[in-house]
This record gives structure tokens, C-alpha cells and sequence, in this order.
């Protein structure tokens, strides 16, 4: 008998409090059965760095922020910095290895943050793909992060859901991408 069905039929047979009682409860059961890898071996999935890729858009002329018309100017696949200024332009090869160097730089902030916290490839992908969107000081005190040191799972992939302003305003790309964050955390497929 495989683990998943093992847990299913404890699904099926009981509702006793502590055991999965709904489908977003049998993901996370599912991912923490599984086991969660050791700090060092979390690796971001492919599907959420394509989450990544796409919602920060692949632009080879630098951008003022939209929510405030300037600073932080952007470039290539979200990346911001005192590099980038201006009327700068960069190569698809330079827009690649910049994300290469952003997409460590954030999943080793993730990595720190957690800590020893049992943490799933899906749990830290989508924290990888928060951080990226809002920053790592953003990261470290949001409440998706507090909620999943503690254990609580399904209140860590709630809290994502509030992430969905710029400036104030809600911003339907952010209400999607947090949608699919949350459901990546979780272990289930992203919806387009």
C-alpha cells in the first residue's frame, strides 16, 4: 500500500480532529508524509521559477515602477538595484543571468528565514516566488512566513493571498500570482 493511499483511507475512515478533512488539508498532509527536504536540499520548481519568468515579464529596457512612476527602475525578469537606471538596455543572454543571480539570491534568503522550520520544495518555491515579487524585509516579517515556522500550514497559504496590493491599490496580476503562489505552497497545480 503506497503512503498517499495509507493516507486517503485515514481520510475516508475518520474525521478525528488533527487528520485531514479537506482536500487542501490532504495536500499538506500528502507533502509533509512525503518529508520535507533539509534546508540545504530545497530547490525551486521549475513551474514556480516559469511562475516567475512570466509574471515578471522578460523586459530588456529598464522601467519605472508602476506603483510609483520611478525608483525602483526594473529590467529584464523583475530586476531592480542601483544597477539598473534610465534608459539602460540589456541583451536576452544579460536578462538570463541576471534572474540566474536574483533567483539564488532570494532562494538563499528563503533558506535563512525558514530556518530548520520542516519545509516542502512547494512550500519554498512559493516563498521564493513571494520574496522575489516583495522583497526579502517584506518576506521576513509577513505572516506567511510567521505562520509556517509555526506549523500552520493552511494559515501560511492563506496569508498569501494578501499580498495583492502596489501603492494601496489591488492589482489583479497581483491577486492572480498570489492565487498561484498559494496554490503552489500547498502542493497543488497552478491554474493559468
Amino acid at each position: 500500500m503506497s503512503l498517499l493511499s495509507f493516507i486517503q483511507g485515514i481520510f475516508e475512515k475518520s474525521r478525528a480532529p488533527g487528520l485531514p478533512e479537506t482536500s487542501t488539508d490532504l495536500a499538506i498532509a500528502k507533502s509533509q508524509a512525503v518529508g520535507a527536504a533539509t534546508n540545504d536540499e530545497l530547490t525551486l520548481t521549475q513551474n514556480v521559477k516559469q511562475l516567475i519568468e512570466r509574471d515578471e515579464g522578460d523586459v530588456l529596457t529598464a522601467y519605472p515602477d508602476p506603483a510609483t512612476g520611478g525608483d525602483p527602475w526594473t529590467i529584464g525578469y523583475g530586476h531592480t538595484g542601483p544597477d539598473v537606471t534610465p534608459n539602460l538596455t540589456i541583451t536576452q543572454a544579460q536578462a538570463e543571468i541576471l534572474l540566474a543571480g536574483d533567483l539564488h539570491k532570494f532562494e538563499e534568503g528563503v533558506k535563512g528565514y525558514v530556518g530548520d522550520a520542516p519545509t516542502t520544495d512547494n512550500q519554498f518555491s512559493a516563498m521564493v516566488s513571494l520574496s522575489y515579487n516583495v522583497g526579502l524585509g517584506n518576506f521576513e516579517r509577513s505572516s506567511v512566513l510567521r505562520f509556517h515556522k509555526a506549523g500552520q500550514y493552511q494559515q501560511a497559504a492563506d496569508a498569501f493571498l494578501l499580498w495583492d496590493k502596489a501603492a494601496g491599490q489591488v492589482m489583479s496580476g497581483l491577486v492572480r500570482r498570489r492565487r498561484q503562489e498559494r496554490e503552489a505552497y500547498l502542493g497543488l497545480a497552478i491554474e493559468p
